[in-house]
């Protein structure tokens, strides 16, 4: 699939935690600041994105855990560094637990 319908289908088919992110983040909630979803980076798609601030959201799963995807996981953000992104990363346990601080590190990050 491409990469496009790809994020068209995540953006349709959100997780629990990304959903409930959003709901925090859209509609400049935070600081004025508008947020993308599943947005298209050179060959990623993020989960979360202020392109005026160049800060991309990434909300992991379970699957983040595991060795290979920490492997991949960290090249992707080596090249979206080298992009000049700034990346916070949030597991689904902290977005669904611990919202408000979730929040607030994102709100701490928009310069």
């Amino acid at each position: 699939m491409h990469r496009t319908g790809f994020a068209r289908e995540n953006r349709r088919d959100m997780t629990e935690a990304e959903k409930r992110l959003w709901q925090r983040i859209r509609k400049d909630q935070i600081k004025g600041c508008r947020f993308r979803r599943q947005h298209i980076i050179g060959k990623y798609i993020v989960d979360f994105v202020s392109l005026s601030q160049k800060l991309v959201i990434e909300v992991d799963g379970g699957y983040h855990r595991s060795a290979s995807q920490q492997a991949a996981d960290a090249e992707r953000d080596q090249e979206l560094r080298s992009k000049g992104f700034r990346i916070l990363r949030f597991t689904n346990e902290q977005v669904m637990k611990e919202i408000n601080s979730v929040v607030a590190a994102i709100a701490a990050a928009i310069e």
